[in-house]
């Protein structure tokens, strides 16, 4: 279990480094989507297994906290125009709206996911399950999840809002073909 969430929890963490350095603008939404997804699979096994207890109560330090600011920066240039958005706080407890960023979002998630890595990597495996599984249902799995409602919308709006004359005229020629 752990090298699978290692193995995704990498991998998303590496994406989002890519879409901040902007290396490919055009693929932003549908890359994005895809490493949010898969990530979030990885999540749900761990929030549907038994709780992860390490022995020690503590949590040993791995070193500094990542600085996560360029990480963010980067973000939101690359999702300008669709970075901010308004959703339901938390809908078990009432329908109070609040503001939220993807850029905010996938950096929060990547901040927890390389806190796991740093516990992986250290070759403490149970401390960094321990640690995705308590974060992933105490935070970046709620974020994720509003990462990839976003994104998921976006790619919605970028394909299917056209223009009325753009729509019928596309119609007309998968019609004709």
């Amino acid at each position: 279990m752990a090298r699978s969430v290692a193995a995704h929890a990498g991998a998303f963490v590496a994406t989002v480094g890519q879409i901040a350095s902007r290396t490919a603008p055009e693929a932003t939404f549908p890359v994005l989507l895809l490493a949010t997804s898969d990530l979030l699979a990885s999540g749900a096994r761990l929030g549907a297994m038994v709780d992860v207890v390490p022995p020690l109560r503590y949590e040993p330090d791995t070193g500094p906290d990542a600085d996560l600011d360029t990480l963010r920066i980067g973000l939101a240039e690359a999702l300008e125009g669709f970075d901010e958005y308004a959703e339901v706080v938390d809908p078990v407890l009432g329908e109070e709206v609040g503001r939220a960023s993807l850029s905010g979002d996938l950096a929060t998630v990547t901040a927890a996911l390389q806190q796991g890595l740093a516990h992986y990597d250290a070759g403490d495996v149970l401390e960094a399950l321990w640690w995705w599984q308590f974060s992933y249902l105490s935070s970046w799995g709620e974020r994720a999840s509003s990462a990839l409602r976003m994104l998921q919308l976006v790619l919605c709006h970028i394909r299917l809002d056209v223009e009325d004359d753009v729509a019928a005229e596309a119609e007309y020629d998968a019609l004709q073909a």
